[in-house]
């Protein structure tokens, strides 16, 4: 009796533990979620690790790097003040210049360093987003899933191993922090928290104007995790309680808040045209072709994101060749999504996930037409986040729903 008693009070559970299936080290919310962050870093880092090996290519990385003497003095203070003043590439982005003179400060032209910096931005944008997530709704499995999606899709491999896209990568980070720092704003809105987002948002576009659409993409974010979007006398609906209280707004307050934002963005892209009127790549294509090649790529990227093959540096632009068959095929195609996710507007991530792709590539999608391409895969960097969002939360939600069933 003595002895069972004595085993019985060894075997006995820890204050604090669970005696329940799966509890265990790694059980608890924090360390999970650093497990699978730390697991993002490792399988990015080992998939592109051997882009270290890559030389420059001669596509545009002369132009940033190995043939800019102005670069390649390192950071000084004329360096800066040419970067926040050059049009070269046709393009303004002074955080971009200021990264690459970094970079040729700590590795010369030695192109190992160059690729190895892309690298681990790409990993660090990874492991914001799937902890932006997280924060945002909760969910640790779906962002994961999510972010390895970011990850390791291959259409994102242009914008990693190419030294010249490194304005893709800076302009993303500063996005995805933006993003995060905004729920922190939400939760407890002032002045103080708006300009760390506003400044944020200002060195995003010194990278790179892709991020021209954040104050559309905070409204979505309001709408879906955030559920900001109610007025004061309204309830959540039934299934989408955030992890935390964040106050509700009408949606015109919502809207005047960004303003200053769209301010930036306006800035901002004015200051682009400029620059690309001055870079000579703004060709003469009228408005009935841009927007037949608009709808067609948009097709395409979807194509490229569920089945992404015949990856290419270069889609030349189709011009006038476009058969109508193929313009109206791809709009038919791109209704009945919008009509399906309208349909499942309870699930609300659908729809902030079709917008986000549709929203953020129309800086890119040629309404105004830059150079000779049709698309290209560096410009899915960000609005794949989008679809990524979609097919990640629908396919969980039919897991859980098809085991009810069962």
């Amino acid at each position: 009796s003595a002895g069972l008693k004595s085993k019985h009070l060894r075997a006995k559970p820890k204050k604090g533990t669970s005696s329940q299936p799966g509890a265990g080290r790694f059980a608890r919310p924090a360390k999970r979620i650093l497990v699978l962050s730390l697991f993002l870093v490792v399988a990015t880092v080992a998939l592109y690790y051997p882009a270290i090996h890559h030389p420059f290519v001669n596509y545009d990385d002369d132009g940033y790097v190995t043939e800019n003497v102005h670069v390649q003095t390192g950071l000084n203070w004329d360096m800066v003040e040419w970067a926040f003043t050059s049009y070269d590439q046709a393009n303004w982005h002074p955080v971009t210049w200021l990264s690459h003179a970094l970079d040729c400060q700590l590795f010369q032209l030695d192109p190992a360093g160059h690729h190895g910096t892309n690298v681990l931005l790409h990993a660090l944008n990874v492991v914001l987003l799937f902890w932006i997530l997280v924060q945002a709704t909760g969910s640790a499995g779906r962002s994961f899933m999510v972010a390895a999606l970011f990850a390791l899709h291959p259409i994102n491999v242009e914008s990693v191993v190419w030294v010249a896209e490194r304005k893709n990568l800076l302009s993303m980070l500063f996005f995805l922090l933006a993003l995060g720092v905004y729920r922190w704003y939400a939760r407890g809105p002032r002045p103080g928290r708006y300009a760390v987002v506003a400044l944020l948002f200002a060195l995003g576009l010194m990278a790179k104007p892709q991020v021209i659409t954040l104050p559309f993409v905070l409204l979505l974010w309001d709408y879906w995790p955030l559920r900001r979007m109610f007025t004061a006398n309204q309830e959540p609906p039934s299934g989408t309680k955030a992890p935390d209280v964040i106050p509700a707004r009408s949606f015109s307050r919502l809207i005047l808040e960004k303003l200053p934002l769209v301010a930036l963005s306006a800035v901002s892209a004015a200051i682009t045209m400029q620059a690309q009127r001055l870079g000579g790549l703004n060709p003469d294509v009228s408005l009935s072709t841009r927007l037949a090649n608009a709808l067609v790529c948009y097709a395409r990227y979807v194509g490229k994101a569920v089945w992404p093959t015949r990856l290419a540096p270069m889609y030349p632009h189709p011009g006038n060749s476009l058969a109508k068959w193929e313009v109206l095929s791809a709009l038919l195609f791109l209704l009945v999504i919008s009509a399906l996710v309208t349909a499942g507007r309870r699930r609300r991530y659908l729809l902030v996930g079709w917008l986000w792709f549709l929203g953020t590539l129309i800086p890119m999608i040629g309404l105004v037409q830059v150079g000779r391409q049709a698309m290209a895969d560096r410009y899915a960097y960000l609005p794949f986040i989008g679809l990524f969002i979609m097919i990640c939360w629908g396919v969980a939600d039919c897991v859980v729903a098809s085991g009810r069933w069962l």
